[in-house]
């Protein structure tokens, strides 16, 4: 057994294209994906039932990966609780408006979690990591895949309070159906260049690591003694 796994080596790390796969995926799903049905409905029926179809979009999507035993992301999850939160304050209230600055309160709360994991041995993205790509205790330990971790927690932490900021200011300027326009596209683009610049910053950091192209042991001899450790 100890031979076994002094002798066993870091997952198989899939190639780019896959993991973007699984990002667009998981993006499309957890967030353009309710977005988009959202705006649509508002624009062409009312508030409330547009809130209820967003909802029903992810409960749908988190099922029916269940269904097919498929993983449930931690993204798809985190959006699953954020949506019923809203939508259930929102219909016991009767007040719209509610809807709408509560995603502000959940950015500061959802970007706090974010920078104060980073005084912990494994900040939040650390935990989101293996949604998209395999990972094990020996590579996670690995200084450079740490200092990349603390990084994109850092960013994305910032960056969920500008969009919590943005939203605010939009829906205190604008009127309701310009709000959801204006803010779905402007969310949705800062989204998405955040994630290009995760994927761009993690593919550097992945190549210094040799862990791009050909699996190659882990010469460090953290591998053998982490799982050890866990096992």
């Amino acid at each position: 057994m100890v031979l076994d796994r002094e002798l066993a080596e870091p997952p198989a790390m899939p190639c780019i294209s896959a993991i973007v796969g699984r990002v667009a995926v998981s993006l499309s799903t957890a967030v353009v994906g309710p977005a988009v049905l959202f705006a649509a409905v508002v624009v062409l029926v009312n508030v409330p039932t547009a809130m209820i179809v967003a909802l029903a979009w992810v409960v749908g999507a988190i099922s029916w990966r269940g269904a097919t035993g498929r993983a449930v992301s931690g993204l798809l999850v985190l959006t699953l609780v954020i949506m019923t939160v809203k939508t259930t304050i929102t219909f016991a209230t009767g007040n719209t408006f509610l809807y709408f600055v509560q995603p502000v309160l959940v950015d500061a709360v959802v970007a706090a979690v974010f920078l104060s994991s980073l005084r912990t041995d494994r900040p939040f993205v650390a935990r989101l990591a293996p949604d998209f790509c395999p990972m094990d205790a020996a590579l996670s330990a690995r200084p450079g895949i740490c200092r990349l971790f603390r990084g994109l927690t850092l960013m994305w932490g910032l960056v969920i309070l500008v969009k919590g900021g943005v939203t605010l200011w939009l829906l205190l300027s604008l009127s309701t159906v310009d709000f959801i326009l204006v803010k779905s596209g402007t969310i949705l683009t800062l989204t998405m260049v955040t994630t290009a610049v995760t994927i761009a910053w993690s593919v550097i950091v992945c190549r210094k690591e040799g862990l791009l192209g050909v699996p190659r042991p882990d010469k460090s001899g953290l591998a053998p003694v982490l799982s050890s450790a866990i096992q």
